[in-house]
């Protein structure tokens, strides 16, 4: 793989929507959107597009988020906050014990997936989204206590995302290990695995560093609404 290709992750959300993700994308001609049923993200390659498609996106789906540069809006718009996150890449498999049954998540689970992320991260997972990548779920008595899976994908990166735990489940070591098997199928599919963290998220942060993951660099989601 090239270098140059690791560029690819300063603007994910437009090169996951110009390689493995294009089915999903809305293209406005300088910016590309998910389709939002499946993720309320939008990357721009020219800024001065993000004027007309914000505009246009905001009419299929109410509050959003654009990736990256800080992105020019109209004034029907606002930016609700601008989430800094930082973008952590890993470079070779995990090796840790795995002490919990994971199991591949399918539509049968597709409710219960949707109801965990949303109680705990609400926001960000729609209905389609866990048609994007794999999802895998550790489950304790029956329901599902923890998640974790696969968002945007590229040609050689795929964003392991919704690492969720059920607030009566923490501390358990189920992020670590969903984490990990996640990432590790990632390298077995010969690609590398990224993932965005809130910056102010620390114990996360200090979970993926034990795990092997670095920081590459900061990464801002611009949540955008309709001014009511």
């Amino acid at each position: 793989m090239k270098i140059t290709e690791e560029n690819k992750l300063d603007n994910p959300v437009w090169n996951s929507l110009s390689e493995s993700h294009d089915k999903f994308a809305i293209d406005y001609n300088g910016t590309k959107f998910y389709n939002p049923d499946y993720c309320p993200f939008g990357g721009f390659l020219d800024l001065e597009s993000t004027l007309e498609s914000a505009e246009k996106y905001a009419s299929l789906c109410e509050n959003f988020f654009i990736v990256g540069e800080k992105p020019k809006i109209a004034d029907t718009l606002k930016i609700v906050k601008e989430l800094v996150c930082l973008q952590m890449i890993i470079h070779k498999k995990i090796q840790i014990t795995f002490d919990n049954e994971i199991i591949k998540l399918n539509e049968e689970h597709a409710a219960e997936l949707f109801d965990l992320v949303n109680l705990v991260q609400p926001g960000y997972f729609k209905t389609k989204t866990s048609l994007l990548g794999n999802y895998y779920g550790i489950f304790n008595d029956g329901k599902l206590a923890a998640i974790a899976g696969e968002r945007m994908k590229m040609n050689n990166f795929t964003e392991v995302s919704a690492i969720i735990t059920h607030p009566d489940h923490t501390g358990k070591g189920y992020a670590k290990q969903l984490t990990s098997h996640v990432a590790n199928n990632i390298f077995d599919e010969g690609k590398i695995p990224f993932l965005h963290v809130v910056e102010s998220n620390i114990g996360a942060v200090k979970l993926y560093e034990k795990l092997g993951f670095v920081t590459r660099r900061k990464m801002s989601f611009w949540n955008i609404s309709k001014k009511i």
